[in-house]
C-alpha cells in the first residue's frame, strides 16, 4: 500500500526581538503532556489548532534568527497567517513604565524576549480555561488530555504521537453524561462547558483587539465569570492588561513581590494600577521572577471526579 505524505505549507519570518519560541507559547501549554502542544528533541514545536476552515498542525522552528513554519490539515494556510502573532509580533511593549518599580524594572530589563501573544482562537483558549476553573492545576490539565482522546481530532499531517486537536464544539455537544465522567468532569463545570459549545459560533473574535468586548460577551454565558474571561482574552486576543481576577495563587504573588505582603484581589488590583494597559505583562513578569509568601498549610488536594 502506497502512503500519500501531504505537502507541508510553509512561512517564513524574522523577528526584531530575541524571540524564545517555547516561553512565548508557555502560557498555552496545559501540563507537559498537553497533546496540542509538544516539544520535539530537535527543538521544534509542534501545536495543534482550529481554523475557520479546519484543523491545522504547525510546526515552529528558528534557524539563525529567522521562524520556519511548516503546516498541515486543512487550515494550514490560516494558521501559518497567525504564527508571528502567536509569538508575539502584535505585542506593543515600547509605552510600558517598568521603572515604577525596582523588581518590575530588573524583571523587564532581564527578559528581553517576552512578548505576549494570541491565538485568534476564542474556543481553543475557552475549552481549557472552563476545565480549570475551581480545581488544582494537575486536576484540569488531566481532565483536559482526557477529553482530547476521547473527543479531539487526530493532529493532521506528521505530527508526534498522540496529538490531537480540540474538539468542535458540535463534537462536545455530543459527548454522553457518562464519557464526561470518565474524564473527570464534574457538574458545574459540563454545564458551563455545554452552554458556551451552544454559542461557540458568536464568541469568535473579527476584531482581534477589543478585549473588553470580548470579556463582555463571555460573561453573559452562563457559567463564565470575570476569572474564566480574563483567561481566555489574554491567550485568544493577547491582552496586555487582563489580570485573572480570582485566581487563588495571582494576589499573593503580587501582594508578595511588589509589597511584600499578602492582599485579596482589590489589593492586587490597586497594586497594578500604576501600570494599567500592561498589567498582565507585569504579572508575566512576576510569574517569571516574583516572589510568594512562606507556605504554612497543606497543599489543596486534587479531586478525582472519576471516583463518585
Amino acid at each position: 500500500m502506497t502512503v500519500t505524505v501531504e505537502t507541508p505549507h510553509e512561512a517564513s519570518w524574522r523577528p526584531d526581538w530575541p524571540l524564545d519560541v517555547r516561553r512565548a507559547l508557555s502560557p498555552h501549554r496545559r501540563g507537559t503532556s498537553d497533546p496540542t502542544l509538544q516539544y520535539a528533541p530537535d527543538g521544534a514545536a509542534w501545536r495543534t489548532t482550529s481554523t475557520p476552515t479546519g484543523a491545522a498542525t504547525v510546526r515552529i522552528v528558528v534557524r539563525g534568527g529567522e521562524v520556519h513554519a511548516q503546516a498541515w490539515g486543512p487550515g494550514a494556510d490560516w494558521a501559518l497567517g497567525v504564527v508571528p502573532r502567536w509569538l508575539g509580533d502584535d505585542d506593543r511593549p515600547e509605552d510600558f513604565r517598568a521603572a515604577l518599580h525596582p523588581l518590575v524594572e530588573r524583571l523587564h530589563r532581564s527578559s528581553p524576549w517576552l512578548r505576549i501573544g494570541g491565538t485568534g482562537r476564542v474556543w481553543d483558549a475557552l475549552v481549557p480555561g472552563v476545565l480549570e476553573q475551581k480545581v488544582t492545576g494537575i486536576e484540569a490539565h488531566r481532565t483536559w488530555r482526557q477529553l482530547l482522546l476521547l473527543a479531539g481530532e487526530p493532529a493532521p499531517g506528521p505530527a508526534p504521537a498522540g496529538m490531537r486537536v480540540v474538539p468542535s464544539a458540535e463534537r462536545v455537544r455530543a459527548v454522553t453524561d457518562w464519557e464526561w465522567h470518565r474524564c473527570g468532569l464534574d457538574g458545574a463545570r459540563r454545564r458551563a462547558l455545554l452552554a458556551v459549545a451552544g454559542v461557540a459560533s458568536r464568541l469568535e473574535c473579527d476584531d482581534h483587539t477589543d478585549c473588553e468586548d470580548l470579556r463582555r460577551r463571555l460573561r453573559s454565558v452562563p457559567g463564565i465569570g470575570v476569572w474564566t474571561a480574563a483567561e481566555v482574552a489574554q491567550r485568544a486576543i493577547g491582552c496586555p492588561d487582563q489580570v485573572s481576577v480570582g485566581d487563588y495563587h495571582l494576589k499573593n504573588l503580587v501582594g508578595w513581590s511588589l509589597a511584600g505582603r499578602k492582599t485579596d484581589d482589590a489589593g492586587m488590583l490597586e497594586l497594578l494600577e500604576p501600570w494599567r494597559g500592561h498589567r498582565q505583562r507585569v504579572v508575566r513578569l512576576l510569574e517569571i521572577g516574583g516572589s510568594r509568601p512562606p507556605k504554612r498549610g497543606p497543599r489543596m488536594a486534587p479531586t478525582d471526579y472519576r471516583r463518585y
